[in-house]
């Protein structure tokens, strides 16, 4: 009788073992990197609006301007028909289209107005000297272009604004129509600008903010203001652009235009 034989062991395939190892570590890293991608994603697009909302509302804050309406300018009525203790009617604010007073422009980061744009609310956004991301345009929000003109002055107000992320100033800038109000506040003026149009350009088209827009060297006869922004949305690789003229400048002590309808 032939012996039994003894059966070979079973080959393992060792290249097979690390092969399997390395795709399960590969893919516990890849499911790590997914996670805090969507983690970076939560706070960049959300988180960072939560912080500088609320560090933007502290600003506007901290500069203590009201807009209370002024004294009644007339004397209380004594005509018998009437309550005697009933205050006049405050006087309607007053328009200017004369030259509007300028404030000099500030050292870099210096909160020195805030905008209002009533289409998007009644929200105050602060603006600040210089357009730098980290502690200007990431930190305090609106940001003015070094050496454009100030509100008011003849020449070209220049601003910059996030489009998305860091409390996003200027993420309805497409929903802007001509003749809509632009309302900016220095701490004695008012002044308000009226939308007159808007375009996209690339990142190098710069004469946007010229004093007189696409017009280089030319001597501006106006006061206007530009708004400019990212485009498209998540995205730098153009810019967004709005253009807008002064219509009326007022005294802050004079009361606040009737375009915020008593917000401010």
């Amino acid at each position: 009788m032939t012996p039994p034989q003894i059966a070979d062991p079973p080959r393992v395939n060792h290249g097979h073992g690390r092969v399997a190892a390395v795709a399960g570590v590969l893919g516990e890293v890849l499911v790590t990197l997914g996670v805090l991608m969507g983690l970076f994603v939560v706070w960049q697009l959300w988180w960072t609006d939560v912080v500088a909302g609320r560090a933007q509302a502290q600003i506007v804050e901290d500069l203590g301007w009201q807009s209370a309406a002024p004294a009644p300018t007339t004397e209380p009525t004594t005509d018998p028909t009437t309550d005697p203790t009933t205050p006049p009617s405050p006087p309607a604010p007053v328009e200017h289209r004369t030259a509007a007073p300028v404030i000099a422009e500030p050292a870099h980061a210096v909160t020195f107005a805030v905008m209002y744009v009533p289409r998007w609310g009644d929200t105050a956004m602060p603006v600040s000297e210089g357009t730098t991301k980290h502690d200007v345009l990431d930190a305090k929000g609106i940001g003015h272009y070094d050496g454009t003109a100030m509100p008011g002055a003849i020449g070209n107000f220049s601003v910059a604004g996030h489009r998305t992320t860091y409390a996003k100033p200027f993420n309805r800038i497409a929903e802007l129509e001509v003749g809509d109000p632009i309302v900016v506040r220095t701490q004695d003026t008012w002044y308000v600008y009226r939308v007159t149009s808007s375009q996209v350009v690339k990142p190098w088209q710069t004469d946007v903010i010229d004093p007189v827009p696409g017009t280089p060297g030319a001597t501006p006869t106006v006061a206007m203001m530009t708004m400019t922004t990212c485009h498209p949305m998540y995205s730098a690789a153009e810019r967004y652009i709005v253009h807008s003229e002064l219509d009326y400048w007022m005294a802050a002590s004079e009361g606040t235009p009737v375009e915020l309808e008593g917000k401010g």
